[in-house]
């Protein structure tokens, strides 16, 4: 799989491909990952990026000709390109599985008060990650990256991601380890009795209870 993002803080993705996850998935082949600053593709030699919005008002806005060169120049047939944006809908698991599934992702950071609409028309889709505000579309590249990426075959154990919080429409369940009692805090007997049905049946009423008590709209659901 390839992902491409593009930017104007290509920095920022220095350390994110150092990252085990990401760096394994690189170095094993399973992942392309390449950044594109798109103020290499401005006009004139101060590479402005940015412009005052038509019609008045506070902050600037980002020009659609470094944006779209720099799309042109990645995308081919087999391209699909996500626009982060707080408008966007909202990621999700199920989403991350289908993005899994691509071969290749370009992820569009914007940046300042946001992008000149016109292109918006040249997105496959427009993703936000929450109903807040950052100042760039870069953390969230970072967090659809990594969701995406320990779904492609052999980024993780095989099984290891099947109970997670989410994959089933609840939250994951507790987990422990050794020791079995620290300070008091013991383990549930349940999961020491080598009983797997009765180690089944408590991991999936504790998902349900911790899904009821933090995330009750998952159930309504």
């Amino acid at each position: 799989m390839r992902i491409s993002v593009l930017t104007m803080c290509p920095e920022m993705f220095g350390d994110f491909q150092k990252t085990p996850l990401i760096s394994r998935a690189m170095i094993s082949g399973r992942l392309r990952f390449d950044v594109t600053d798109f103020r290499d593709f401005t006009k004139g030699s101060f590479r402005r990026i940015d412009d005052s919005p038509y019609g008045g008002g506070p902050g600037m806005v980002i020009r659609c000709q470094p944006v779209l060169d720099a799309l042109q120049s990645l995308r081919d047939p087999q391209s699909h390109v996500v626009i982060l944006s707080p408008a966007g809908t909202p990621f999700t698991q199920a989403k991350a599985h289908e993005l899994a599934a691509r071969e290749h992702l370009i992820l569009v950071c914007g940046h300042y008060e946001g992008f000149d609409a016109r292109i918006y028309e040249h997105g496959d889709e427009i993703i936000s990650i929450g109903d807040y505000i950052l100042t760039g579309g870069e953390l969230p590249a970072m967090v659809v990256t990594d969701a995406v990426v320990r779904l492609l075959k052999g980024s993780l154990r095989e099984g290891s991601a099947s109970e997670e919080s989410f994959e089933k429409g609840l939250l994951e369940y507790p987990q422990y380890t050794r020791p079995a009692d620290y300070k008091g805090q013991k383990v549930p007997e349940v999961l020491l009795s080598g009983n797997h049905e009765a180690i089944r049946s408590w991991r999936e009423e504790e998902a349900r209870r911790l899904t009821r008590k933090y995330r009750p709209d998952l159930l309504r659901k």
